[in-house]
């Protein structure tokens, strides 16, 4: 049976393929006009933001060999009512450095074979602009920078303009770098390197008069690579942080609200579009890539994949991480951990990840590039931790841009990192399966007590976690990263409730289980070790955690969201690592505390 509506292109990145098969496309071409006037072009964003599908539209609205299909592709489309002239003027190099084994020991082969099919076939789809003699040239040196540098000689020599293209510019050297180590990373990037110096020819090409590279768009999820092949992008314009290319990549909530809108009225859709909204918002939205920038945008991938997901199963999606938009921790650890001769110890980095968790961002200017040898400084880090997804800017304080976690997807993935991190070092684990089933109870039964102590006796039990619950905001983070195990709750740090802000609010996810029945609302005070923790001690700590909890119990918006829900407050008290008190706050339509 046909289906009335276009069918959805969960991991395609071919336009060709889109456009001809009459597949969902939302229309981005208008930023083409935009992106001529600049010639050579730096854009980072995260992975899964349709970045192929993008470079996909650039090959096939430039390609000359593709003219013929020119019409069927944009026919329709913004840049196809008002074409550019440039339009099918180019030759088209286009390179996927994610397209070949990244194998440390054949790399350097691979990469050079895999280069050399490009060129070749750049060469065969323009034969009429290259006969054999040029071939013959071009194709003779026995590596690509000299095959390049020929190809943009006899380009320039005869006035044909060549239009470079590279997609995931930085995913072998980033794959090798976390799993090979600086050394292996750097014997390519650096010095005499072969990545460096295939950079290099592409600089000569673009820089020289009449060089024949007239145009260059790349694309990668890290500025790092960049800046250690170039010692800094100085070949064009990194528009990465450009308020202009803010929803070149993503899609705006009225693209989403359009999308949902569609596929409900064509009956495929079998959920309310405010409801499906609210749900996507929390989870998919809030990534903004300049102050400047009217609005966020929604994950590009995480959308079409809970559109895909809740046509099949006609509801919410059980699963609403896509894991394709996960960073391995594998691929972070090395950011994270410093190996040492008594063994690996979390470093500043982690501490950072655990301040952002704790606090729900930081604030520091985003750096346009830095080499990999400069990732101890602070805001390179947090720099990174932008350019990968984990954060995104909110604005600015104090003159200074304010980052935060754009949403619940990537907050549940930071929180994961900071489990594999204590785990990875074997500073602190628990059964995820016993302790996911605890904050199961919390939410069907109101059951709170036990996972609490559950957490106390693990880090009892496990010394090593000791050193690193020193602060309340600390302790913060390290609850929520146990909480985030499961979905059942949506996790909220910093939540404005009443005239303050609760430390954690655990809302029920009552759009994908609408039976949870309790939310809790926890406020954490923390006695330093070297404070007495005697009993009048916690009980002046408790009674300032009861006074806010109240407060914050009080907001009409949280019982208004919803008023089949009991959210109880729970008063936390840590001295150093050990949880001195614990205790519950009725909400209040009924004044009883929660006590099992």
């Amino acid at each position: 049976m046909a289906t009335a509506h276009p069918r959805i292109p969960y991991g395609e990145a071919d336009i060709r393929r889109i456009r001809l098969k009459g597949w969902l496309y939302v229309d981005k071409t208008r930023f083409l006009r935009r992106l001529e006037e600049e010639s050579y072009v730096f854009l980072i964003r995260p992975r899964r933001f349709g970045k192929s599908l993008w470079v996909s539209v650039l090959e096939n609205y430039y390609d000359r060999s593709r003219a013929d299909e020119w019409g069927a592709v944009f026919d329709g489309t913004d840049i196809g009512r008002e074409p550019t002239d440039d339009r099918s003027r180019y030759v088209i190099l286009r390179f996927n450095f994610s397209a070949f084994d990244d194998t440390l020991e054949t790399l350097r082969e691979r990469f050079e074979t895999y280069c050399a099919m490009v060129i070749r076939r750049a060469l065969e789809r323009n034969a009429d602009l290259f006969p054999n003699a040029a071939v013959r040239r071009i194709l003779a040196p026995a590596d690509v920078e000299g095959r390049l540098g020929e190809l943009f000689v006899w380009a320039g020599d005869h006035g044909i303009p060549v239009y470079c293209l590279i997609d995931e510019y930085d995913n072998f050297a980033n794959t090798v770098l976390a799993h090979d180590g600086r050394e292996a990373y750097e014997s390519f990037t650096h010095g005499g390197g072969f990545f460096r110096n295939f950079f290099a020819t592409l600089k000569a090409g673009a820089g020289e008069s009449g060089g024949g590279l007239e145009r260059l768009f790349i694309t990668g999820v890290s500025p790092i690579t960049m800046d250690d092949v170039t010692s800094g992008f100085n070949i064009g314009k990194n528009v990465s942080l450009s308020p202009g290319f803010n929803h070149l990549l993503g899609f705006t909530e009225a693209e989403v609200r359009g999308l949902l809108a569609t596929y409900r009225d064509g009956g495929a859709l079998n959920q309310d579009v405010h409801t499906a909204l609210d749900v996507m918002r929390e989870w998919y939205d809030g990534y903004r890539f300049a102050e400047e920038a009217e609005g966020a945008v929604y994950n590009t991938d995480m959308v079409l994949y809970y559109l895909k997901e809740a046509i099949s199963t006609g509801r919410v999606p059980r699963r609403l991480i896509d894991v394709n938009v996960r960073i391995d921790y594998g691929k972070l650890r090395h950011l994270l951990v410093t190996s040492r001769e008594a063994g690996a110890k979390l470093n500043g980095n982690f501490d950072l990840l655990r301040h952002v968790a704790g606090e729900g961002g930081a604030e520091t200017d985003v750096n346009l590039s830095f080499p990999l040898e400069e990732l101890v400084e602070p805001e390179n880090f947090l720099s990174l931790l932008y350019y990968f997804g984990l954060l995104s800017i909110r604005g600015s304080a104090n003159g200074v841009t304010r980052l935060g976690i754009p949403n619940q997807t990537v907050q549940r993935l930071m929180y994961g990192y900071l489990r594999d991190g204590y785990r990875d070092v074997g500073v602190f684990s628990v059964s995820h399966h016993r302790f996911s089933n605890l904050v199961r109870h919390m939410a069907y039964r109101g059951a709170w007590r036990p996972a609490l102590e559950h957490l106390a006796e693990a880090i009892g039990a496990q010394t090593g976690i000791r050193d690193y619950l020193n602060g309340e905001k600390v302790v913060q983070a390290f609850l929520a990263a146990w909480f985030s195990l499961v979905d059942h709750f949506l996790i909220h740090s910093e939540r404005e409730l009443g005239e303050g802000y609760a430390d954690l609010h655990l809302e029920p996810f009552l759009a994908r289980y609408p039976e949870v029945r309790y939310g809790y609302v926890i406020e954490v005070k923390y006695l330093k070790r070297g404070e007495a923790a005697d009993e009048s001690a916690v009980a002046s700590r408790l009674e300032e955690a009861r006074t806010q909890l109240r407060g914050y119990l009080a907001d009409p918006g949280l019982r208004g969201r919803q008023p089949g829900v009991r959210h109880v407050g729970l008063a936390v008290v840590f001295h150093g690592w050990e949880l001195a008190a614990c205790e519950a706050v009725g909400d209040e339509r009924t004044g009883e505390a929660s006590a099992p």
